[in-house]
């Protein structure tokens, strides 16, 4: 979710799991959809396969996730919606935007 709506907003984002799952998430799907966000094009892809080069930032969602092969700059804390109902998913999207849009607030300050 958080890259698209990183990429939504403009931004150069790609999005990576330390276990990532087959398919995305049918409620990520659904709720990004329902405010006009598309996740077409993507795809569940390990951190391993991500090329750390070129980013200003690199931010982890959340569960203390430790990366070797990423330097992470930030870890947002965010609870992991899979499996979870489409309420958690909403919530999740909204806190991820929310993040987003403070990150942008600081490059203009």
């Amino acid at each position: 979710m958080a890259q698209a709506v990183a990429r939504h907003l403009g931004h150069q984002a790609e999005s990576a799991g330390t276990h990532p799952g087959e398919f995305i998430a049918a409620n990520a799907i659904k709720v990004t959809s329902d405010i006009g966000i598309e996740m077409d094009g993507q795809s569940p892809k390990s951190v391993d396969d991500i090329d750390a080069t070129g980013f200003d930032r690199i931010i982890s969602m959340g569960c203390g996730v430790e990366c070797p092969a990423l330097p992470i700059d930030e870890d947002w804390g965010l609870d992991d919606p899979v499996g979870r109902g489409e309420e958690i998913y909403r919530e999740t999207l909204r806190d991820i935007m929310g993040r987003i849009d403070s990150l942008e607030e600081e490059t203009d300050a």
